[in-house]
């Protein structure tokens, strides 16, 4: 098995960026004097401060622009976590809303006489919302991998902003700017080859898997053979970086194990005569577009895409994991809930671990257990009870609103999908043992009934579920 490494592309990636920009840059302050200081000590950050109003100042023509907004983004690239903060702070908080031209503009709008006066003194407003670092970041998008740029300084934002109103604000200004750019009307669809795709679009689509690991270039081949399919979303400013992708894998018959599924020594199916398509893999590969949705297109596309190749297709499905099922168990049990157990249940674990305790007890001692999945006595004894528990977590537990709590339930109800069997034994990696005690989900696309789900379900918090699936209840 060839092993492979997955940061190389991500340094190259990088590497590529600061030296194309670094052409374009002039600045006296650039990357090579802050590579020596990237904590972006109080003598430099002046310094930073000065560029980025000569940024706003849009002085000189657009080879001037396009060289200030270069240096710029190179000084940043070149600081660490530290100075990468201290940079974006002093974005948030130096070039942020003027909030006295605000209360002047919304003074002028309540003053106005006439229609004529208020239109403009709207016009006025308009402008006064803008905070004027906006500006200075779409200058960006007029760079190489500019785009790619602001959407990664957005993922260094992201877990700062959760606890700053100052950032959170820059990043609200970024996200905004971010979903214009990313409607999905601007994005392309593609398929994913072995054959035909580059070599650093696999690298990276091996980087970006986040729900099953790919653990070499075998794996991944694999994945790609002719009863597989992968399709990603790409932006036209980004066309070599994947947006989401989506694996699929057609069979007869819906899945029901993950390890069964990616086994590397199956022998190849017979794509025409596949009659099910399963989803078993969907990733976001960029974290800074967290928050802007075009996922949801994305399945109802690729089932357009297989349908159109594959007329034998008749059911369209996912073996999808169950992330959040543990941790709210392990929570309902710390919490003392009652009724996580009935009496049979109860029973048969006081048997299977020779304990005469009570549910939370016994159920606690029995995951706690970290072997518990290799005794078979034991294993018996809980299928019944966490297959209930987990059916009892996904169609019951709410997050926001009328949402469902577990996010891939989310997605996929939100998408129009239903709830359609829960698989015991789903996935046996560490993973999938610690997120959801083994227990996988098919969420079935019902393509005569996907509208009426979304509808229900977006409008109501209506989950659809199979008598399969509520007979677990």
């Amino acid at each position: 098995m060839i092993q492979l490494n997955k940061s190389t592309f991500l340094d190259r990636t990088l590497k590529n960026l600061k030296e194309g920009w670094q052409i374009i840059a002039g600045s006296s302050y650039d990357a090579s004097v802050a590579s020596d200081r990237p904590d972006l000590p109080d003598s430099d950050l002046d310094r930073i401060r000065q560029q980025m109003n000569e940024c706003l100042e849009a002085k000189g023509g657009e080879v001037s622009a396009r060289a200030r907004a270069a240096a710029l983004g190179h000084v940043y690239l070149a600081l660490n976590a530290a100075g990468k903060e201290r940079f974006l702070r002093l974005l948030a908080e130096d070039f942020d809303l003027n909030r006295d031209a605000i209360d002047n503009a919304i003074g002028e709008v309540r003053r106005a006489n006439n229609d004529i006066e208020r239109t403009k003194a709207e016009a006025r407003l308009r402008l006064s919302l803008n905070a004027s670092r906006i500006k200075l970041l779409t200058q960006f998008n007029d760079l190489p991998d500019g785009v790619k740029f602001l959407v990664d300084m957005r993922a260094d934002l992201l877990p700062l902003a959760r606890q700053d109103l100052r950032l959170k604000g820059l990043e609200q200004d970024l996200k905004g700017i971010l979903t214009s750019w990313f409607d999905v009307g601007f994005l392309e669809l593609r398929r994913i080859t072995w054959t035909t795709s580059s070599a650093a679009l696999l690298e990276k689509l091996i980087s970006y898997e986040a729900v099953h690991a790919i653990e070499s270039w075998d794996d991944l081949k694999n994945r790609l053979d002719s009863d597989r399919r992968c399709f990603a979303y790409f932006h036209p400013r980004m066309p070599d970086e994947p947006l989401i992708f989506v694996e699929v894998a057609l069979v007869n018959g819906m899945s029901e194990n993950v390890q069964t599924l990616l086994d590397e020594h199956a022998p190849v199916g017979n794509q025409e005569e596949a009659d099910t398509a399963i989803f078993y893999s969907i990733s976001n590969a960029q974290k800074g577009l967290a928050g802007i949705s075009f996922g949801n297109f994305l399945i109802k596309r690729v089932v357009g895409e297989l349908t159109s190749e594959l007329k034998g297709l008749k059911t369209f499905a996912t073996l999808s994991p169950v992330p959040g099922f543990m941790d709210w168990l392990n929570t309902a049990l710390a919490e003392g809930r009652a009724g996580l157990l009935k009496p049979a249940e109860r029973k048969a674990l006081n048997l299977a671990t020779n304990k005469n305790g009570g549910a939370k007890g016994v159920l606690k001692s029995a995951l706690t257990r970290s072997n518990w999945y290799e005794d078979e006595v034991l294993r018996a004894a809980l299928q019944k009870p966490l297959l209930r528990l987990c059916a009892n977590y996904l169609i019951n537990e709410k997050g926001r609103g009328t949402n469902a709590f577990d996010p891939v339930a989310n997605f996929h109800l939100s998408n129009g999908a239903k709830m359609e069997r829960l698989n015991w034994d789903g996935d046996r990696s560490e993973n999938g043992l610690r997120q959801s005690g083994g227990i996988m989900i098919n969420y079935l696309y019902d393509l005569d009934a996907i509208e009426e789900n979304h509808e229900a379900y977006t409008g109501a918090g209506k989950i659809t579920a199979s008598n399969t699936f509520k007979n677990l209840l």
